[in-house]
Parts: structure tokens; sequence; C-alpha cells
């Protein structure tokens, strides 16, 4: 669900080989929750490079960094984890990898296991806590028939700590194709430069230490 702030045109627009232009937000916190100045027109960088972190220096130009979308599109499907109380739904193709999900309730979300996700393993309301903390938007989940992933919030944008840009509120992602069955209020943005599902954070910033 949008929130009111959301109406007057909080938006992030992906400049072409650059960084993301942020229009009319307010709230911009870095990993401990303090807040950064922002302005009218904001550009973050996404290229990993800048010297000034979280803005963007002008180092893509400079970097070879590209914007470009290297995934095929094939992990981008939800699949749906029927439970007796709870139905799970999940696009892999989306996720961010923050591991909020396995390292919180290991129960359901399984790793190195088949399938992955148990809806039957923990409680609904433990269930449905962790999915709320998933920064990606790549887990939702539905009760008695009806889908529930967004939640009523104020636009923010959070600078996770040599992690990707957590967005919430419902902030616009112009000209950009969400993931199936995406949450538009929750997203995670690649600030390492080197995800293949740009400008969606795959978890490639572990790998390549930005």
């Amino acid at each position: 669900m949008s929130s009111s702030k959301v109406e007057v045109g909080v938006s992030i627009e992906c400049s072409p080989n650059g960084p993301y232009i942020v229009r009319n937000l307010e709230d911009l916190q870095d990993s401990k929750g303090d807040h950064i100045s922002t302005r009218t027109v904001t550009a973050l960088c996404r290229c990993g490079g800048s010297r000034n972190k979280p803005f963007c220096d002008g180092t893509h130009s400079k970097n070879g960094f590209s914007g470009e979308k290297l995934t095929d599109g094939s992990l981008n499907k939800r699949e749906d984890y029927l439970g007796k109380s709870v139905t799970i739904h999940d696009n892999r193709g989306i996720c961010s990898h923050a591991g909020f999900c396995t390292d919180n309730l290991s129960s359901v979300f399984r790793l190195k296991s088949e399938p992955w996700i148990d809806p039957d393993g923990a409680e609904v309301d433990e269930i449905v806590n962790t999915i709320r903390k998933c920064p990606s938007g790549a887990l939702s989940y539905s009760i008695d028939g009806v889908e529930y992933g967004d939640q009523d919030r104020d636009p923010m944008i959070m600078v996770s700590k040599d992690g990707p840009y957590y967005i919430t509120g419902g902030i616009e992602l112009k000209d950009e194709s969400m993931g199936e069955g995406a949450s538009k209020d929750r997203y995670a943005l690649c600030r390492c430069g080197g995800s293949k599902n740009k400008p969606f954070c795959d978890g490639t910033h572990w790998y390549i230490k930005v």
C-alpha cells in the first residue's frame, strides 16, 4: 500500500550507466538509522566506485560502469508453497540473498533442502513476521486466499552496510520492470555495480567486496 507522501512524487530513476536519480525523498538513512541529508534531487552511486558514498561523484564515467541487465530472466518466476495455514510465495529471481529468512527462521527457510521452504515448519505469526522483514520483496504470503505483501510505510531509503539500498514505502521505480509477484512497497537496489540483475541486488556484493 502506498503512503500519502508517495503521491507528491517520491521516485527513483536509473540514469543510463549512471547513478540513481532520487526525487523528493526526505528520509535517507545509514545502516545505523542515522539521517543523511538529501536534496530535492539526489544522485546516489550505483557503480560502487564513488569516494563520496552514498552519493555519486562521477566515477561511473571513468570506471566503465554499465547498467545493463545480464540475467536471462529464467529465475524470474514465482513459486507457491502451500501449507495448512499459510501459503508462502517466493521469487528467487529478485532475491538479494540478505539471509533475513534463513537466519531468523531456518525451520521454514531451509538452506540446501528441497523444497527449500516448509510452510508448516513454524507458527504462522513467526512466518509472517519473518516475511515482513524480507528487504527485496521476493517473499510474500497468503492466508485464506488473501495475499499480503506490501505494508503501509512512509518512503525511506536505507544504505545498508556493504550491501544494497533497501527501499521501503512504495517509492516509484521509474521505467523498470518488477519481478513476478514482487512487492512494490519494498525492494533492494544494487550499489556495488556488480549485480547481473540491475538495478536490483542479486547478492554479488558478498563476493566482490565493494
